[in-house]
C-alpha cells in the first residue's frame, strides 16, 4: 500500500511533469512510434536506445517513470525541481539507493478525447513485467491498458450526479466518469489499488472521488447511483492452487460468475433511469451460446433492466488460455507455460466450455414502466472510429423516442441521414441495376448493411424536409408497388436504422 499522498507534494510533482513537457505525444516523438508501440508489448529497449545519452528532463523522466529504469538522483532532482527524487520517495513511487533513484511504480501520461474535448492525465500504477524482469505479483495494480481505454471510451458523456466505479484499479474509470459526474465512489478489494486511485486523482487535480474498500456492491449497500461503471476482474481463471490469481483480473469465482453477479446485482444500486456499463467475458457451455446466458442473467435480475450487450470477439479455450498465461508474464517456452495452459483447458472442459466471448454490457433501470430494450448482438468487426460513448448515448435517446412512437407516429416523423453514412452500389458489367446496395457508417460500430432499392431510396430521401410516410408513398409510386405493403416492410427497418445511427430525427 502506498503512503497517504500529500496534496501539496502531488501538486508540485504535477507542475514538474508539466514543466518537463511530460506528455504522451512528446514521449512518442522522443523515442519514435515503433518503440512506443513496443512498450505496450513489454519491450522497452527500443525506447531506451532511441533516447541514447540524452539527459534532458523528458528523457530522464521517460526512463524512470515510463520504462521503469533507475536514474541518477542528481538527474531526477534536476528534472523535478519542486518534488525531486525525495518527493517520489515520499509518494511511494521510488526509492533511493546511494546516488540512484529506483522506480517502485510507473507514471505514464495518458491522452484522452471525448465529445466534451481532449486532455491528458498522468496515471501511476505498478511496475510492469519488463521493469520487474519476470511475472507479476498477485497484488499487481495494472496501469492503463486496452480494456480500460475501451471502457473509458464507452462511458456516456452525459451529465449525472453520482457514479460508482467498481474495481477501480489505478482509477482511470473514476477519472473519466468525474468529467461528467459530480461525485464518484471508487471501490476495490485492493488497498493498494485504492491508494493509486487516490494518488492519481490528486496528481491530476481532480476532486470529488471517494474511495472505499470492498468487493462488488458490499461497500455501497443500500445506495443508488445514476452511473455505474466497471472493468471487473472478469478473466476466467482456474481455481486451483498452482495457478496465480491476480487481483486486477481474477474475481475469485468460477467461470464467468463474477460478471453474472454484477449483472444480477447492479439493478438494486441503479437509481431510476440509472445506467451501468461494464466489460465482461461469458462462456458458451454445452452448446448454449454465451450471449444467451447473458440474457438469462439480465432476465433473472430482481430489478427489471433494459439491456444492450455487444459481443466484440470470441476465443476458443486454447487461445484464451494462452492469452492470459502470457498476460501474467509466463511466456511460451518458459517453465510452467504448458502446465498453466493445461490447467485452463481442464477447467474449461469441466464445464463443457467451447468458446469464450468478450464484449460490452449496457444496463439501465427504467425510469418508469418496464424494460423496452433487449438487444444482444455480435459485432466481430474492427471499429470504424472513436467516440462510442457519444454513439451509445445517441442510440439510447433514439430508442426512447422510438419506443413511444407507433407506426403512424414514425411515418409522421422527419428524419435525416447521418453525416457519416455512405452508400456503395455494385453492378455486374453492363448491368443497369445494381446487384448489391450497401450502406456503411463511418463512426459508431462501423456497421455495413445490404439494402434493397426501396430502403436505399428512402434513406437517400431523408434530408430533413418531408415525413417518412410521405417519402414511402412517393417511393411506392416510383417503384410501382403497393404503398401499404411497402410501409409495412420499411418502417421496422427505419426503426433499426434510427437506433443504430444511420438515420436521425430532424
Amino acid at each position: 500500500m502506498l503512503p497517504e499522498p500529500d496534496t501539496d507534494l502531488c501538486r508540485d510533482l504535477a507542475a514538474d511533469l508539466h514543466g518537463a513537457g511530460f506528455t504522451a505525444e512528446a514521449l512518442r516523438d522522443a523515442w519514435g512510434g515503433a518503440a512506443d508501440d513496443a512498450i505496450a508489448r513489454g519491450l522497452r529497449s527500443p525506447a531506451s536506445r532511441a533516447l541514447g545519452s540524452r539527459d534532458d528532463a523528458l528523457a530522464v523522466l521517460g526512463r524512470l517513470l515510463v520504462l521503469g529504469m533507475p536514474q541518477a538522483v542528481a538527474s531526477v532532482d534536476q528534472a523535478l525541481s519542486r518534488a525531486g527524487a525525495a518527493g517520489l520517495v515520499r509518494l511511494g513511487l521510488a526509492e533511493v539507493d546511494g546516488g540512484e533513484a529506483r522506480p517502485l511504480a510507473v507514471v505514464r501520461p495518458q491522452s484522452y478525447a471525448d465529445a466534451s474535448g481532449s486532455g491528458q492525465w498522468w496515471i501511476a500504477s505498478d511496475l510492469d513485467e519488463a521493469a520487474l524482469g519476470g511475472p507479476l505479483p498477485e497484488d499487481h495494480v495494472l496501469g492503463v491498458g486496452g480494456a480500460s481505454l475501451t471502457l473509458a471510451g464507452l462511458q456516456l458523456p452525459t451529465r449525472a450526479e453520482r457514479a460508482l466505479d467498481i474495481g477501480a484499479g489505478c482509477g482511470i474509470q473514476a477519472l473519466r466518469a468525474r468529467a461528467h459526474v459530480e461525485h464518484v465512489v471508487a471501490t476495490d478489494i485492493s488497498p493498494r489499488a485504492l491508494s493509486f486511485t487516490r494518488l492519481n486523482a490528486l496528481l491530476n487535480g481532480i476532486d470529488g472521488i471517494e474511495v472505499r474498500l470492498g468487493s462488488l456492491f458490499e461497500p455501497v449497500a443500500g445506495e443508488q447511483f445514476d452511473r455505474v461503471v466497471s472493468n471487473p476482474p472478469f478473466v476466467i481463471t482456474p481455481r486451483v492452487a498452482h495457478v496465480p490469481a491476480y487481483e486486477y483480473r481474477d474475481g475469485g469465482m468460477v467461470g464467468d460468475d463474477v460478471v453474472a453477479a454484477f449483472v444480477t446485482g447492479v439493478g438494486d444500486h441503479l437509481a431510476p433511469g440509472g445506467i451501468a456499463q461494464l466489460l465482461g467475458n461469458w462462456e458458451t457451455r454445452d452448446g448454449a451460446p454465451g450471449l444467451e446466458r447473458v440474457r438469462g442473467w439480465v432476465e433473472s435480475s430482481p430489478v427489471p433492466l433494459d439491456a444492450w450487450v455487444v459481443e466484440r470477439e470470441s476465443l476458443d479455450p486454447l487461445s484464451y488460455a494462452e492469452l492470459w498465461v502470457r498476460d501474467g508474464g509466463t511466456l511460451p517456452g518458459t517453465p510452467g507455460f504448458a502446465r498453466l495452459v493445461d490447467a485452463w483447458l481442464d477447467d474449461f472442459a469441466a464445464r463443457a466450455v467451447t468458446e469464450v466471448g468478450f464484449g460490452y454490457l449496457l444496463l439501465r433501470r427504467p425510469a418508469d414502466g418496464g424494460p423496452t430494450l433487449a438487444r444482444y448482438e455480435t459485432l466481430h468487426t474492427a471499429l470504424a472510429g472513436e467516440g462510442l460513448g457519444t454513439h451509445l448515448a445517441a442510440a439510447l435517446e433514439a430508442h426512447d423516442r422510438l419506443s413511444v412512437l407507433d407506426d403512424a407516429g414514425l411515418a409522421a416523423s422527419v428524419l435525416l441521414v447521418a453525416p457519416d453514412v455512405t452508400e456503395a452500389r455494385h453492378h455486374l458489367p453492363g448491368a443497369e441495376d445494381p446487384t448489391v446496395i450497401e450502406l456503411r457508417q463511418g463512426g459508431g460500430f462501423g456497421r455495413a448493411l445490404g439494402v434493397d432499392p426501396g430502403l436505399a431510396a428512402l434513406v437517400g430521401a431523408c434530408d430533413g424536409d418531408l415525413p417518412v410516410g410521405v417519402l414511402v408513398d412517393a417511393i411506392a409510386d416510383l417503384l410501382d408497388v403497393d404503398a401499404t405493403a411497402l410501409r409495412a416492410d420499411l418502417l421496422p427497418r427505419v426503426r433499426e436504422l434510427t437506433f443504430t445511427g444511420f438515420l436521425r430525427f430532424a
